[in-house]
């Protein structure tokens, strides 16, 4: 596990889980999209047979069943549910963006509206990945831009075995509620069902069906990303304490076991010591053997000379979550242009930013660091350009129109600017004198 590991044996290692190099889930995926957009809602009942094992009867789930379902929660997590919600709420709300106006000249004016969409579909997966952190993550920062209308599909057990994702819901106000998982439930938000509304953008995480889903609906809605498999890289020397290290790296690994969890470091002391306390602190997990599958495959403690030299391995991987444990934290976060998220110091673990931090946990990952961001207000929201002239404005613009128009060979648009000023007579005057 430990070693000099080169920047691009580490990078193909982790570009391996991408499911968009899977051609064939994504022909299955693309026929299971194609068979809710003709069949409907009979499409979403028979996969919820096939592949939940249950019949049901009408998709939407009643408002008295989900604050049932949330009624059962503890009430310790309903308290830090609303912590979290509290501290995600106050973060979100200083991304909102002002629509804005300017006149640069007499006689124009230019500027963006900021508008919200209407209409936002939020997946929340089942099974042992369905994380009521999550919720809060992606309803919070839609209700902070002012979506009109969020709805969520989730596998048809989810809030019976999961109580904690019902309170999440009802604590953040959410009620309209489809018990649809999978692929069809993506298809389903996309094109709209007799029962499921179509959706403008859809959120949310989701297993390998799920995300290749995502990927081919896209353009017909929008989506968050396609999301990968997570990932944390911590960038240590001799100062940082083993046992905490150890502790954060088991952490991201016991997501499943393509998750990835990677310390970089300069101090070989460091290294076997975290390696003796991973070994010892995985053996009272009862994730242990998911942690252990994936640090044998997505794990690795790599020795460098220099923190300097960890800071381009890091750059190279661009990932999602950065934690830095070091005597100069702020000097490494320097050099660090491509992270999702970056955690400062000992008493930084990601966890905290998982669950009640404030920014959200929804980061870009399998590299898309270098050109993504963590889902945020801005997600949520669309930008329209606003343009008004005068006609004295316009017609000392008129001109430049019409040459820029023609030179591309654009005539109608050359005439559409002429039209509106005197210049075609100039123009017509000109041509008259040349011959």
């Amino acid at each position: 596990m430990i070693g000099r590991i080169k920047k691009i044996d580490l990078v193909e290692r982790l570009a391996s889980r991408s499911v968009t190099l899977d051609a064939e889930l994504m022909s299955v995926v693309g026929a299971i999209i194609d068979d809710v957009r003709v069949r409907g809602d009979e499409a979403l009942i028979d996969y919820t047979k096939q592949f939940d094992k249950v019949e049901v009867k009408q998709l939407r789930v009643n408002e008295e069943g989900l604050r049932s379902s949330a009624a059962r929660a503890d009430e310790r997590v309903r308290r830090a549910l609303r912590e979290a919600i509290e501290n995600v709420r106050a973060f979100h709300e200083r991304q909102v963006e002002q629509s804005w106006t300017i006149a640069p000249r007499s006689g124009v004016q230019l500027g963006q509206r900021i508008t919200p969409l209407e209409r936002v579909g939020l997946y929340v997966p089942g099974g042992t990945a369905a994380y009521p952190s999550s919720v809060v993550m992606n309803v919070v920062p839609a209700q902070v831009a002012g979506v009109e209308r969020i709805v969520v599909t989730t596998p048809p057990r989810t809030l019976s075995e999961n109580p904690a994702v019902a309170a999440a819901l009802v604590e953040l106000g959410i009620n309209e509620v489809y018990a649809v998982g999978g692929a069809q439930a993506i298809a389903a938000l996309a094109f709209g069902t007799e029962t499921v509304p179509r959706v403008d953008k859809i959120t949310g995480p989701g297993n390998k069906y799920v995300a290749a889903a995502k990927k081919l609906v896209f353009g017909v809605v929008g989506i968050d990303a396609i999301a990968g498999p997570t990932e944390v890289v911590i960038v240590a020397d001799e100062t940082a304490r083993p046992e905490f290290i150890a502790a954060d790296l088991l952490a991201q690994a016991e997501h499943g076991e393509d998750a990835s969890a990677i310390l970089i470091t300069n101090s070989e002391s460091l290294a076997h010591d975290v390696a003796k306390e991973v070994e010892q602190q995985a053996e009272s997990l009862p994730r242990r053997e998911i942690v252990i599958q994936s640090l044998k495959d997505y794990g690795a403690i790599v020795l460098v000379e220099t923190l300097k030299e960890a800071c381009s391995i890091v750059n190279e991987l661009a990932p999602e979550h950065v934690e830095i444990v070091t005597s100069d934290d702020d000097a490494i976060a320097e050099r660090i242009r491509h992270a999702g998220a970056i955690f400062f110091g000992a008493y930084t673990p990601e966890a905290v930013g998982d669950y009640v931090a404030g920014p959200n946990h929804v980061l870009p990952t399998g590299r898309t660091a270098r050109f993504s961001s963590a889902l945020g207000v801005y997600d949520f929201v669309k930008r329209t350009s606003l343009l008004r002239y005068s006609q004295e404005a316009f017609e000392s613009a008129a001109e430049s129109v019409a040459v820029l128009a023609e030179c591309e060979g654009l005539e109608g648009h050359a005439q559409s600017a002429l039209i509106r000023s005197s210049f075609p007579q100039r123009r017509k005057d000109a041509k008259k004198t040349a011959k």
